[in-house]
């Protein structure tokens, strides 16, 4: 079973970068999508981007379109999300997620068809 951990969340103020990890150290990501979500004290879950398993297709929320990129290195094990011109309402816990689906899917954004989570990370816009 996957057990992924994310890191590289923090206090940042807006206008800065962070770059987040997802890494799983028992079971190869290669044959997952990983998405990346957020949640916000008082909202829903909300999707932010999906990579597929070879990296070569990503999907973005309107949101964070142009400030966010996906990428993967699956000779590390690992998926990240840069996450720059960050605004306060980006704060929010950020979770990896890994799916057997296609971020080309309508639903690839979507909390339900992701199988396995990471505890999450915070992130902190705050000046």
């Amino acid at each position: 079973q996957l057990q992924l951990v994310e890191s590289g969340g923090g206090l940042v103020q807006p206008g800065g970068s962070l770059r987040l990890s997802c890494v799983d150290s028992g079971f190869n990501l290669d044959y997952y999508a990983i998405g990346w979500f957020r949640q916000a004290p008082g909202k829903e879950r909300e999707g932010v981007s999906c990579i597929s398993s070879s990296g070569g297709s990503t999907a973005y929320a309107d949101s964070v379109k142009g400030r966010f990129t996906s990428s993967r290195d699956n000779a590390k094990n690992t998926v990240y999300l840069q996450m720059n011109s960050l605004k306060p309402e980006d704060t929010a816990v950020y979770y990896c997620a890994a799916g057997l689906i296609s971020c080309t899917y309508l639903s690839a954004l979507a909390p339900i068809v992701y199988d396995y989570w990471g505890q999450g990370t915070q992130v902190t816009v705050s000046s």
